[in-house]
């Protein structure tokens, strides 16, 4: 899987795994290239770069394409809001997305699996749907019977080192987050052109 990963950023020029070894980072081509094509890429055109940007953040947030469609097509029917920017919020308060950026996984899978197989509680209540979108007051714990895992072992370390974005509090005592706020595309950890996604499905 990590090798997949890792594959899918060298392809796309950037590291999105989540990974401190990932593999662009040694080798910043796109696999199978030769050795003469390495430090070249071709010029890209205005639809290879919307692709590519699709790509980036779709599988940044480890979505499959018909998923991340629909979120898209959602986001253009919004009035009130650019679409931009609502497909951000709604990228970001998925439930794994949320359990990544609180500290309590290191990547997005792992933040997927951990949901999914019960670990985690919203609001007090065990929940292993991955996908299910939170709202301001929602508060993220690690369940009781869950603590013991591997998965968690040096959390409180992880989590104090970790710089979480401002819409979620955290409470290191208790091993919560509580979502206090609506994330904006400004204070993201990736640079997303989302308006050239929007403009991707567009066409």
């Amino acid at each position: 899987m990590t090798r997949i990963a890792c594959k899918i950023c060298r392809r796309l020029g950037e590291s999105i795994c989540g990974r401190e070894k990932c593999a662009y980072k040694k080798r910043p081509y796109p696999p199978g290239k030769l050795l003469s094509e390495k430090k070249h890429r071709a010029p890209q055109t205005d639809y290879g770069r919307q692709f590519r940007e699709k790509q980036k953040v779709r599988n940044t947030y480890g979505l499959r394409e018909k998923q991340f469609s629909n979120y898209v097509k959602e986001a253009g029917g919004v009035r009130g809001i650019k679409p931009a920017e609502y497909l951000f919020e709604v990228l970001e308060l998925r439930l794994d997305n949320v359990v990544l950026r609180a500290g309590f996984a290191r990547t997005t899978s792992i933040a997927r699996q951990m949901v999914a197989h019960g670990h985690i509680t919203v609001n007090g209540r065990r929940t292993t749907i991955p996908s299910r979108r939170l709202k301001i007051g929602d508060v993220l714990a690690i369940r009781e019977g869950s603590k013991g895992s591997k998965l968690f072992e040096g959390l409180l370390e992880k989590m104090a080192a970790l710089t979480t974005p401002t819409w979620i509090k955290i409470d290191g005592e208790k091993m919560t987050a509580t979502v206090q706020g609506k994330p904006k595309a400004a204070q993201g950890d990736h640079t997303f052109n989302l308006t050239s996604v929007i403009e991707f499905y567009s066409r």
